[in-house]
């Protein structure tokens, strides 16, 4: 998804956005630490200081951008070109499912042999063909990993991708996101009284017009490098005050039984930010957002949002609960110990199943360096 780093060919890399990708994710495994230890989700049962913690959902809104924006950098370079359907397919299918499966295959393992996701019962063998397929939002069982259920909703926006390019080549950017808005907002409007319609929002439907407002970003910024650059990042401040004054005021509550709208309000600040930093404003945080740890942070991310929860869960129930008290206490010390667990394990885990396949672009090529490490 937007975890994942796109960089394309024959262009530096975009300051910043890896750090992004890395405290997107990292916001996620605060969140999940935050929802194990205050246990009222969507009612607010914890300090005040901690509610932004609630949110962790927002960051996912910020990958569907960032992944609409990554993917569409290259063709916005030429002409909105794709550079062939299959290539692309391969391409995403080799960057996405080695370590997706991989990371379904560990869940699995710890929810069979140690612990279950809370909530959900232990996971089946329906479970793991049904994830294994990317199909866990259109069909339901037992969840392995709280954190999969957005990669399922990333591919089936690949699919689509195509055609979003192939709209904005015929028609322009505004006539793309306008048509995919409109579809969008549609199905929101007439889900709840067409039980037909109310079953594609288990799709996620929102995320389409937040993909294709990052495709439309990645066009902003390619204009911008023949022009003067404009200080986007007021312009996602000005897009941003009035969602956060009516996530203030409205509760999270409301927020949360209105995700599908929350997101289409929240999804032009987070493109107008993304394109403000792909096109270095402001200075200081891309600064902030390039250096090294965040950089490092960001290049493994997509492993840390893809093993993050069954190791949250794991130190949160067997380590903490039986010895600390809920609330406050429990939350700082899985915090403590979770953080840096699930961000090494998850180093570890792109060391083995994601940074070899974003270096090797083929089996042949990740054998070769597999047996040159080998004879070394």
């Amino acid at each position: 998804m937007g975890l994942t780093v796109e960089r394309p060919a024959t262009r530096e890399r975009l300051a910043g956005l890896d750090g992004l990708r890395g405290l997107a994710a990292l916001f996620v495994v605060l969140h999940h630490c935050w929802l194990l230890s205050f246990p009222g989700f969507p009612v607010n049962d914890a300090p005040g200081w901690t509610g932004w913690l609630l949110y962790g959902h927002f960051a996912v809104v910020v990958f569907i951008v960032l992944s609409g924006f990554s993917l569409a950098v290259s063709p916005a370079r030429s002409g909105w070109r794709l550079g062939g359907i299959p290539t692309f397919f391969n391409r995403r299918a080799w960057r996405i499912l080695p370590p997706y499966w991989a990371a379904l295959l560990f869940s699995l393992v710890i929810a069979w042999t140690v612990i279950p996701q809370p909530g959900q019962q232990t996971p089946t063998g329906q479970s793991a063909l049904i994830y294994g397929l990317l199909l866990q939002d259109v069909f339901g069982s037992p969840s392995p990993n709280g954190a999969l259920w957005s990669i399922a909703v990333e591919a089936q926006l690949y699919l689509v991708f195509p055609l979003m390019l192939l709209v904005l080549r015929k028609m322009g950017a505004a006539v793309m996101l306008g048509i995919v808005t409109l579809i969008v907002v549609a199905v929101g409007a007439l889900a709840p009284s067409v039980p037909a319609v109310d079953l594609l929002m288990r799709l996620t439907p929102q995320f389409a017009a937040l993909f294709a407002m990052g495709a439309v970003c990645a066009g902003i910024v390619r204009a911008q490098e023949r022009t003067s650059r404009l200080a986007w990042h007021w312009f996602a401040a000005a897009a941003a005050v009035p969602v956060l004054l009516l996530i203030v005021v409205a509760g999270p509550v409301w927020v949360v039984a209105n995700f599908f709208w929350v997101d289409l309000a929240v999804g032009p600040a987070a493109g107008l930010l993304l394109t403000g930093v792909a096109t270095g404003k402001p200075v200081w945080l891309v600064r902030l957002l390039d250096t090294g740890p965040l950089r490092r942070l960001g290049s493994f991310s997509y492993s840390l949002y893809l093993i993050h929860s069954p190791l949250v869960v794991m130190v949160n129930r067997l380590v903490v609960a039986p010895h600390v008290p809920p609330g406050m206490p429990a939350f700082l010390l899985t915090l403590a110990l979770a953080v840096p667990v699930s961000v090494g394990a998850a180093w570890l885990f792109a060391s083995l199943f994601e940074l070899p396949f974003q270096r090797h672009r083929s089996w042949k090529g990740l054998r070769d360096a597999v047996r040159a490490r080998l004879v070394r």
